[in-house]
């Protein structure tokens, strides 16, 4: 799939045939961009939509330069990232009114129910991160937030 055709709705698409199955480890080796969600894009990755996950899923995630996700909640479940490359500011809290900034070689934890809101600090440059969820649904368990009703 080229990246003009890359849809950043969230459609799905047959992510089993990135992993390779030895026999119970299931191996990927493409995580360049396929599918996003949210204005970030991301890889294949590992889930339960292509492995037997039914409690963990993790993605090589991506955001673009200048780009913005939008303000959601993860309901119950953890998220930790290690940001490969870039920086990235949250705005968290009720309202989003609270900012944190990690860079390239950070890692960082979000908190179930936390609502955030997540910028790329640059308008040139990718945001590289890897994303790991204790949710094998991968965003199928994320919901928008308004951070105008606080």
């Amino acid at each position: 799939m080229s990246e003009a055709e890359l849809s950043l709705t969230g459609d799905q698409i047959n992510l089993e045939k990135y992993v390779e199955n030895a026999g119970g480890i299931h191996g990927l080796r493409n995580v360049d961009k396929v599918r996003g969600w949210n204005n970030i894009e991301y890889g294949a990755g590992l889930s339960g939509k292509n492995t037997p996950s039914t409690k963990l899923s993790m993605n090589k995630a991506f955001i673009p330069p200048g780009g913005i996700a939008k303000a959601h909640i993860h309901v119950d479940f953890d998220v930790m990232v290690f940001l490969l490359k870039g920086s990235v500011r949250h705005e968290f809290g009720p309202g989003c009114r609270q900012s944190v900034v990690h860079k390239a070689g950070d890692m960082f934890y979000i908190e179930p129910g936390l609502p955030h809101e997540v910028f790329n600090c640059s308008d040139t440059e990718w945001v590289e991160a890897i994303v790991a969820r204790s949710d094998a649904s991968e965003w199928q368990n994320i919901i928008p937030y308004d951070r105008e009703l606080e």
